[in-house]
């Protein structure tokens, strides 16, 4: 875990930002190359990346505040302009709105084009996530004892329990009578989630291959399972619930009902 990587003269490279930059030219790459086999534009293909860029950084942040109201109120500037706090589910719902809006506008099918993004979705947020790991943002699970747990000492949101007084109290909560330890141990989710993206990855390129005439069905399959995916780890997580979920997990249902109706969708028109 290192916020800082190393420094170029005196500016410090940030874990966090280089795993995003990184996870975005990933992503637009596989997205690019699978385009031009599809005979689209380099001005649509542009369109596509920059809207994906402005709409993801823009959800993500929104849907932050929106799920920490209190981090906006303390300080609106730090709270929009910095590079902390990103929601991954806002920044899609964003993005998503923004490219369908335009693919209406240029005459493309927006269920052909979200299936050329469904691999560099899942793979650039696993690529994300590691940088939730080098970072230690509070990402992390709750309270563990597995020979794998991890601290985060040193972490944007640090697992000290002087300082972390919810993770402190989440410990005292799951092993009452503990003496509760000056770094807790916790489950490193952003580990968990990287390599579960990549499986879903490598699953979806799977799929791809037998998805040529079935407009809509890969989208559909990463809807279905990078919203299970979330869902499930959220229970070992650290977020604030409404009506007994958290927001991700709420978004994540509707990840998993859109991505299963599409896919029955698609199968019943098969049939056809």
């Amino acid at each position: 875990m290192r916020p800082i990587l190393f420094y170029i003269g005196p500016f410090p490279v940030y874990g966090f930002g280089l795993m995003v930059a990184i996870a975005f030219i990933v992503a637009n790459w596989l997205f690019t190359r699978r385009a031009r086999q599809l005979g689209w534009t380099e001005r649509f293909v542009s369109g596509v990346t920059l809207l994906a860029l402005i709409g993801g950084i823009a959800g993500a942040k929104l849907f932050h505040i929106l799920e920490y109201p209190e981090t906006f109120l303390q300080s609106p500037l730090h709270a929009i302009f910095s590079g902390e706090g990103l929601t991954f589910h806002g920044g899609l719902i964003v993005a998503t709105i923004l490219i369908f809006l335009y693919t209406r506008r240029e005459g493309v099918k927006f269920l052909k084009l979200a299936d050329t993004l469904a691999p560099a979705l899942i793979l650039a947020y696993g690529i994300g996530r590691i940088g939730c790991q080098l970072a230690g943002d509070g990402d992390y699970g709750i309270p563990s004892k597995l020979p794998w747990a991890m601290s985060y000492p040193n972490g944007t949101v640090p697992t000290l329990a002087h300082i972390n007084i919810e993770l402190r109290n989440k410990y005292m909560e799951m092993f009452p009578g503990e003496p509760v330890p000056y770094d807790i141990k916790v489950h490193p989710t952003p580990v968990y989630e990287a390599i579960a993206s990549v499986l879903i990855f490598f699953v979806l390129l799977r799929l791809q291959k037998k998805s040529e005439s079935k407009t809509g069905w890969l989208f559909g399959w990463y809807l279905t399972l990078a919203g299970i995916e979330r869902f499930f780890i959220e229970f070992i997580r650290l977020n604030p619930l409404y009506w007994g979920l958290s927001q991700a997990q709420w978004v994540s249902l509707g990840m998993i009902i859109g991505g299963t109706t599409l896919l029955a969708y698609v199968q019943f028109h098969l049939k056809r």
